[in-house]
């Protein structure tokens, strides 16, 4: 049982650090460190970087998962569901103003790299514009994909602004304004309904 322990710490750790520092500046080293395990029993688990990158894309999509399910769960109705994912920027707020949001880093960071992984980093986008679609759908949204994604690109902005800036009140502001655009947008498609 310790191995899967072990292999579990590791990726988990890996997953810290490339959020914190990215993939590219992360060595082997800097995770069997965090881990405080020798090179040679990490090899054990993961014979390569890219191995523990794509363990810690499928812990992020599991987490993520989990996440919108608990959503869907906890809020009675989509719009009260979109609050939510609108609310994240509050609840992670400290980490999004210290290290950007770790799909939009992460995602961005392997497609400057031109790395095989980027397409599996985009699944963790794709997760949230289909649910984020789905609620849209749910308050009438005839093409919901297209607030859905608006709605995304919305929230990295903020997310990047708010790395850059480190603003509390401007992510504030933000939210609110998007929370103000839910309203607009399915108004609009509960008017535009015969």
């Amino acid at each position: 049982m310790r191995g899967a322990e072990t292999k579990a710490e590791i990726v988990a750790e890996a997953d810290r650090l490339f959020y914190q520092g990215g993939f590219e500046h992360t060595s082997f080293a800097d995770i069997a460190a965090a881990v405080n395990i020798a090179r040679g029993n990490f090899y054990y688990h993961f014979k390569s970087k890219d191995e523990i990158l794509a363990a810690v894309i499928d812990r992020r999509l599991a987490e993520r998962k989990a996440l919108l399910a608990q959503w869907s769960a906890d809020n009675p109705n989509p719009r009260a569901r979109l609050s939510a994912f609108v609310r994240i920027l509050e609840v992670n707020g400290d980490k999004i103003m210290r290290y950007g949001c770790p799909i939009g880093s992460l995602a961005t960071e392997l497609s400057k790299l031109m790395h095989e992984a980027r397409g599996p980093a985009v699944a963790l986008f794709d997760l949230f514009r289909d649910w984020l679609a789905e609620q849209f759908a749910a308050l009438g949204c005839a093409d919901a994909e297209a607030p859905a994604l608006h709605l995304l690109m919305r929230s990295q902005g903020v997310a990047v602004l708010y790395t850059a800036y480190r603003d509390p009140e401007f992510v504030a502001r933000e939210m609110a304004a998007m929370e103000d655009w839910i309203d607009a947008v399915t108004a609009k498609a509960a008017a535009a309904k015969p």
